[in-house]
Formats: C-alpha cells, structure tokens, sequence
C-alpha cells in the first residue's frame, strides 16, 4: 500500500512540474473569440484543446486589437503570443499551423449592390476597413498606395452601420463575424435588412496563433502544434459555429 502511495505522489509531483500555465492575448472578435460568449470563442476553444492535449493550460486576456499585439513583445511580458491572426511576413513573430478558417468577405447596402468580381472593382469606391486589421496583402498594398478609398473603423459594428446609412459603398468583413453580429448585437437590429454580404468572397483566410519571435515563443509554437495534431480543428470549428 506504501508503495502504491508513493506511486500516485511521484505521479501527482511529476505531472504539476510539467504543467504550465500559458498565457495569450486576444481581441473581442465573436464568434472567434470574446471573453463573454461560449467558451471564449471557437478559436478560444481549439487553442485550449491543443494546449490541454499537451498537458497545458492556457488563460487568455482581452484586449482592443492593437493592445493585444503590443503586450506580446513589451518587455518582461507573460504572454507569448496573441490570436487569432491572418498569416503575414514578419520578424516579430512566429506563426503557428493553422487553427481553422474564416471566410474573408464584403459588406454593401442591398438597395446599392456592387458588382465585385476582382480588386480593381473597388476603385472609387469607399471601402470599410477595421483599423489595424490585416485584410489580404494585395487589397492591403491598394489601399498603402492610395489606389483605394478606405476608410478605418474602430470595429466592425461601426462599418455594418456606416454601410447600412450608406457612408460607404462596402466594408471588409469575416463571414461568421457578420452573422454573429447581426443575430446577437441589438444595436444592429434596425439595420440588419439593410446590408448583406456580396457573394463574391475575398479570401478564404487561415486563421493562427502569432507567437513571439524568441526562444520562448518558440517552444510554446512548437508544443502548441504539436497539441493541434491530435484535434480534428475542423470538426471542433464547425461544431461551435453551427451550434446555437
């Protein structure tokens, strides 16, 4: 029975030595992430799954989108990363394997649709955009060369509303981030017959944890992907998105 006891201790030791509490910033940003809606968000949901697959536990804070990316390289910070983010080329940052998709689309009134079928479309047009977002790199290089007329929003619930007055022509949005709007946020109720989704797509965007450039970002992106190999990520996102 000592022994047996001895066991379950060294058992019990071993395992809160290599458990560790891993710390991540995010963004308000349903249904993908939001401290205050299921499970923090679907991609909430798949980064502790992975984590937790790996013996880890991960505590996510909130934060406005800029904020979120600073914290992650100030000094002496305890996270090691921010999510969910859109693959792009940096130093600062090394990105994990993909942990779901989100459908990159377009807003425009439905009295006032647009005919989009390529990025020379939106020419001349005044174009929604969230401020400080990634969008695709080739509408991005557009609007840092002036060729398009955006205009930056503060959140998506604004440009949903300046669509829907008309103030622009269309606005970038992520498809389950508009639904979800429209279904849950009732300052939107008046104008959800007002706009709609174009039903051309801008990208079918892969969806990531940023995780620091150093060492310590480093370890966290490799023992995080290595937790997300033994998810079926699609399932686990389809299952949150499709549910009620």
């Amino acid at each position: 029975m000592r022994n047996i006891l001895t066991l379950i201790i060294l058992l019990l030791i071993t395992k809160t030595a290599f458990a560790d509490t891993v710390h991540l910033t995010s963004l308000s940003w349903p249904p993908y992430s939001d401290k205050n809606i299921k499970e923090q968000g679907a991609s909430v949901a798949v980064a502790k799954a992975a984590f937790k697959a790996m013996g880890h536990e991960l505590i996510v804070d909130f934060y406005p989108w800029s904020r979120a990316v600073k914290l992650v390289n100030t000094k002496s910070s305890k996270y090691v990363g921010y999510f969910p983010e859109y693959y792009y080329e940096t130093n600062d940052f090394n990105f994990s394997d993909p942990m779901g998709n989100g459908p990159l689309a377009l807003i425009q009134n439905k009295s006032k649709p647009i005919n989009f079928n390529d990025l020379s479309d939106l020419k001349g047009l005044k174009l929604g955009v969230v401020q400080d977002y990634i969008n695709t790199p080739e509408l991005d290089k557009m609007i840092a060369d002036k060729e398009v007329n955006a205009k930056a929003a503060l959140s998506d619930s604004v440009n949903i509303k300046k669509v829907a007055s008309k103030r622009l022509d269309m606005a970038v949005i992520d498809v389950n981030v508009f639904n979800f709007l429209l279904s849950s946020d009732k300052s939107l109720k008046k104008f959800e017959n007002k706009v709609e989704l174009n039903k051309n797509l801008l990208a079918n965007k892969k969806l990531y944890i940023a995780f620091r450039g150093d060492e310590v970002g480093k370890k966290w992106q490799k023992i995080y992907n290595s937790g997300l190999k033994k998810l079926d990520v699609d399932v686990i996102m389809t299952k949150y998105l499709t549910s009620k």
